[in-house]
């Protein structure tokens, strides 16, 4: 007898249900052995092996860089702060005489024509006198007057200035009671009106550099001055004039119209140094662009070209303190005006020093 159509269904229903039984157990199965090993083996063998903290190796601690403390160099006096100062004029006059010379005393001066060479106070003194590093006026009042071996006397500040018209800008000398003169002398003054008297403000005048110990070579100079140097000061060291024929631009480095040979930066110890910290345009004491040769090798070309002369019969009249660098005997160290000129200098600093100690002794 043939089942019947009901039974036929009853008994495939109960085939299906029991793979369906099958199916989820399996899968059940796989998930309960899948979780214990992804979460019960690993606490269990963390258990049973836990890593003593002995064991344990700490993070390093960070490190940070040390702290770099800077010097604390002088800063000039903000001229917002003159608003109350009765000689707020005078001293503001002073700074434009410093900052544009030329304009009161070159070509077609102001004040006078033609007392100068073209040259302003402020190319060899940056920012009117502010720069640090860059032969600023910072210490000038706290140390002034004093003895200058240059002379052999003591200065006051009007000589001094004169000194940079007569030198630096190869000019007449400023009359002392003039208007200009105090005008100058006050700004300077006040420029330095806070820092103590006998002391030397930080950052002022040059910053050293270290000798060579072979001498500085004009031919080498040569070649970083047309390199860095050409492009502002002309291949012919003359400067570029500003188009209202005025003042320089970029000043003449030699040449009729430069510093004649008895100024500061003649000596190439100075020159060095200014050019070290300074030059190119844009260059400070921390961010030079000169290598210490470089810098050396710039100064004795520069200062082997052809400049104005000055009488210096009187300067140094005890040659003992000339400088080691002073290129103009006759000398008490026993080395000769080339030496002195070029170096190297590291032997007559010595020599220097040696007659120095001799000297105190007697």
């Amino acid at each position: 007898m043939q089942p019947s159509n009901d039974e036929k269904y009853q008994a495939l229903t109960k085939v299906i249900k029991q793979l369906l039984n099958l199916v989820i157990g399996m899968a059940l199965i796989i998930l309960v052995m899948f979780g214990y090993l992804l979460y019960i083996q690993p606490k269990i063998i963390n258990t049973e092996s836990p890593t003593p903290e002995s064991t344990l190796v700490p993070a390093p601690p960070v490190q940070t860089a040390p702290e770099v403390k800077k010097e604390d160099f002088w800063i000039a006096p903000d001229v917002a702060t003159l608003e109350n100062n009765p000689e707020k004029e005078q001293i503001l006059y002073g700074k434009e005489l410093i900052a544009h010379t030329s304009e009161y005393f070159g070509t077609n001066g102001k004040v006078k024509k033609n007392a100068i060479n073209g040259m302003n106070c402020q190319n060899c003194h940056l920012d009117a006198g502010t720069k640090v590093f860059g032969n600023n006026y910072g210490a000038v009042f706290a140390t002034y007057p004093k003895y200058r071996a240059r002379s052999g006397k003591i200065e006051d500040i009007y000589k001094r200035v004169n000194d940079c018209f007569e030198r630096s800008l190869n000019g007449e000398p400023l009359p002392i009671n003039s208007k200009e003169m105090n005008a100058i002398a006050s700004y300077i003054n006040w420029l330095g009106k806070d820092v103590p008297k006998g002391e030397k403000a930080k950052g002022s005048g040059f910053k050293d550099i270290p000798l060579l110990d072979r001498p500085a070579d004009p031919e080498k100079g040569k070649l970083v001055y047309s390199q860095k140097c050409m492009s502002c000061h002309q291949a012919d060291g003359a400067g570029l004039v500003n188009t209202e024929k005025t003042a320089y631009t970029y000043p003449p480095l030699w040449g009729a119209s430069s510093y004649n040979d008895g100024a500061g930066l003649y000596r190439i110890s100075n020159f060095a140094k200014y050019v070290k910290y300074n030059m190119p345009l844009g260059t400070n004491h921390e961010n030079s662009q000169l290598s210490d040769e470089e810098a050396w090798d710039i100064a004795a070309f520069v200062n082997s070209q052809p400049r104005p002369k000055k009488n210096i019969s009187k300067d140094w009249p005890k040659i003992a303190e000339k400088p080691f660098d002073h290129p103009f005997g006759p000398y008490a160290d026993g080395f000769d005006e080339k030496q002195h000129k070029y170096g190297p200098f590291k032997p007559i600093k010595e020599k220097i020093e040696e007659m120095k100690a001799v000297a105190s002794k007697k």
